[in-house]
């Protein structure tokens, strides 16, 4: 079994794991003395993922489709074009004076030309830093301060539905926050809006790129890194996860085939955002890395112009593997609950859908099972991991899943539920999930400039384990069912509750959309679940009544101990740009601490819809008197 060798023998499956890669200095043990990955080898990312297709023969074979919803386009690269673009592009950012080791900062939509300035970074050995396109100048300014970058690569605008967002006015006012001096600014000119430039710093894109020459791929260490990928921290100061070149080359090759059953010439769409780690791993990196055609998708997956769009794009391309978000269906579901948008579509070269990004509840995997008749496969990783720890890996013959679990741990991975001593728990308990070390490839091996904050975030709650910051457990059947995160587990007068676990119970009503827990204080009980939830379009059920059925399904299928009482009715919910609820937020807000407008929110809008119907419902509850004033 793969699984029981990369455990017991991790040394020879990830040796025998670098053969999919060219190396120009060959590793010759897996891991080193000093805990990193493939030791004294060498190699080059983008030789990887672009010039060996077109040295093998496949330079005609298709390498990018761009399906832009937001101007009704489709362009097509080939592995030799994208091979020149990727090449001029570096002789553009070389130009600059970057160079092998040097940062450069990537704020960009998901346009063709993001795609090619990461990779082109990673021909001449400079690392990238990828932040979300239209992330507030603040928190675009606290990065340029962390990573010291000498280039910012950006565009003159974003689309979203009926909007255009303005990157270069952002673009400047961190560069005027930012503590740290950047040099150039190279700015591409969309059609839908000319920046300005600023003379002496910035630079166009479409003038530097054409007087720019072809740059060759520059071999780097395989401990070198190739990119930093920001996430939040809780201290206000984003954490720049690094990732090295040749784990990270290794383990993503590898999960193409294993985990996703992908080979060269299938079309794998991962709808996501290059933002995001699934954006850095599942559209650039592992699927040029083993030769498929990649989606880069520009658009949402409703109203765009609707919840049909998906069906469309598998349809237009052939897509024949499909990752998105639970978020995503769960949103397609909403508002096309009969799945009337798909009848009529040709989508017969759909293999699989992968669900990663939030929980996928069973109902949200049972409509997608029933409608798209493929495996519909939820599989967990973090932005920290960079692919996936947890799935049924399809390409090994695994079949089995079970619902409200994200599958066994992937070869390589070790999985245990500690309590809050470190202390193993038994199959079906509750804990912290935490992760064997050594990491398999590809994980972090560090946080940027920051050791010990790697090591106070992930390495020192449970020693010799990962902690990965979620709650969950292990059925007797080896399957992880991760619930929530760790802070969402709330202790009702003694009890610890997952929200997930009261999530899923939620989302079996049939009116039900989509929903979220969070645990509010209570003076008497600790903490008390609230949930938030979202009716299907059409549903004409009142707020009161649907709450009152849904406090009874809890207490039915939970039982008085949840002591849940409050089930909120509202439109939408709270989101990240890439899907994720806002529960933390919401949890401050129920709670009455201060919750500024998190960076990465969706939509503003919501949020504030959101925020009322918590006032509304009475949340935050006046505060306990004190003595002195029951007293008085």
């Amino acid at each position: 079994m793969i699984q029981q060798k990369a455990s017991e023998d991790s040394e020879s499956h990830w040796l025998a794991a670098t053969a999919a890669i060219d190396w120009d200095v060959p590793p010759s043990a897996a891991l080193g003395t000093s805990g990193r990955w493939f030791e004294g080898a060498a190699l080059n990312t983008c030789h990887n993922a672009v010039d060996r297709h077109v040295l093998d023969g496949r330079g005609d074979a298709l390498a990018l489709i761009y399906n832009s919803a937001m101007t009704s386009s489709v362009e097509q690269f080939t592995y030799r074009d994208l091979q020149q673009l990727v090449a001029t592009t570096a002789g553009m950012i070389k130009a600059c004076g970057v160079g092998k080791g040097d940062r450069a900062i990537i704020y960009m939509p998901m346009i063709p030309q993001a795609v090619v300035a990461m990779l082109a970074c990673a021909r001449i050995g400079a690392i990238h830093s990828v932040v979300f396109g239209g992330f507030a100048a603040q928190e675009l300014a606290k990065r340029i301060d962390d990573a010291a970058p000498k280039l910012v690569l950006t565009a003159s605008c974003g689309l979203e539905p009926g909007r255009v967002v303005a990157y270069k006015p952002l673009v400047d006012a961190a560069l005027a926050l930012a503590r740290t001096p950047v040099r150039h600014v190279i700015v591409l000119q969309r059609p839908q809006l000319q920046a300005e430039l600023q003379p002496g710093r910035d630079l166009d894109w479409a003038v530097s790129v054409a007087n720019a020459r072809a740059e060759p791929c520059v071999s780097v260490a395989a401990t070198d890194p190739l990119y930093i990928l920001y996430t939040s921290g809780t201290t206000g100061v984003p954490k720049g996860v690094v990732r090295d070149n040749g784990g990270h080359a290794v383990a993503l090759c590898w999960t193409m085939s294993a985990i996703y059953g992908a080979a060269a010439g299938d079309i794998f769409w991962a709808a996501s955002d290059i933002g995001w780690v699934v954006g850095h791993s599942y559209i650039v990196y592992a699927p040029l890395l083993a030769g498929c055609t990649t989606v880069l998708y520009e658009g949402k997956p409703v109203g765009t112009p609707d919840a049909g769009v998906t069906w469309r794009v598998i349809e237009q391309h052939g897509v024949n593997i499909l990752f998105t978000a639970p978020t995503a269906i769960r949103a397609i579901r909403r508002e096309d609950p009969l799945a009337s948008l798909l009848a009529g579509r040709d989508i017969a070269t759909l293999r699989a859908l992968f669900l990663a990004g939030e929980r996928a509840d069973p109902e949200t995997i049972a409509w997608a099972s029933a409608h798209l008749n493929v495996p519909v496969i939820d599989h967990w990783w973090q932005t920290e991991l960079g692919w996936p720890a947890l799935a049924t890996c399809l390409g090994l013959g695994d079949r089995e899943a079970r619902p409200g679990s994200a599958g066994r741990p992937v070869p390589g991975y070790r999985f245990a539920v500690l309590d809050d001593a470190g202390q193993s728990l038994e199959p079906g308990a509750v804990g912290d999930i935490a992760i064997e070390l050594p990491l398999p490839p590809g994980c972090l091996p560090t946080l940027w400039q920051n050791e010990s904050g790697f090591r106070e975030s992930y390495l020192d709650r449970h020693p010799g384990y990962y902690a990965t910051g979620d709650a969950g457990f292990i059925d007797e059947d080896g399957f992880v069912h991760v619930m929530s995160r760790v802070d969402d587990i709330i202790n009702v007068a003694g009890h610890r509750l997952s929200t997930g676990g009261i999530e899923q119970v939620l989302a079996t009503h049939p009116q039900i959309a989509e929903c979220a827990v969070i645990g509010a204080a209570d003076p008497l009980k600790g903490q008390v679940p609230v949930a938030l939830v979202v009716p299907k379009r059409g549903i004409e059920t009142g707020a009161e009544v649907l709450a009152d059925e849904l406090v009874a399904l809890v207490r039915r299928e939970i039982g008085p101990v949840a002591s849940f009482k409050s089930a909120i009715v509202v439109q939408a919910l709270p989101k990240t740009r890439s899907g994720k609820v806002l529960r933390s937020a919401m949890r401050r807000i129920a709670d009455g601490e201060p919750c500024p407008l998190p960076p990465t929110l969706d939509d503003p809008e919501t949020f504030e819809r959101v925020v009322q119907a918590l006032r509304d419902a009475g949340f935050p509850p006046p505060k306990p008197q004190s003595l002195s004033e029951q007293i008085a």
